[in-house]
């Protein structure tokens, strides 16, 4: 990642869950939280300073995580319904 540099390094808890956090700095001075859920999941975070963006990192995450598990679940009940319509047919 060219005109980034890594600042930080943490861990944060959410539901007895541990999710890497890592925040970067541009060249230009801002910042950015980033947490992987997977290759293709990412929330970002960004602001002025570090503690900035790790305070909104922190606020945000718990909501990330959450809406990905509803997704889940949605996405399995709505399956399930699905077998149950097709198998009535």
């Amino acid at each position: 990642m060219n005109g980034l540099t890594l600042v930080h390094e943490v861990q944060i808890r959410v539901k007895d869950q541990e999710y890497a956090v890592k925040v970067f700095c541009r060249d230009d001075g801002r910042h950015f939280a980033r947490t992987s859920f997977s290759d293709a999941d990412i929330i970002v975070n960004d602001g002025a300073t570090l503690d900035e963006v790790l305070h909104k990192h922190r606020e945000l995450l718990p909501l990330a995580i959450s809406s990905r598990q509803m997704r889940s679940e949605i996405s399995i009940l709505s399956n399930s319904f699905r077998l149950d319509r097709e198998s009535e047919q």
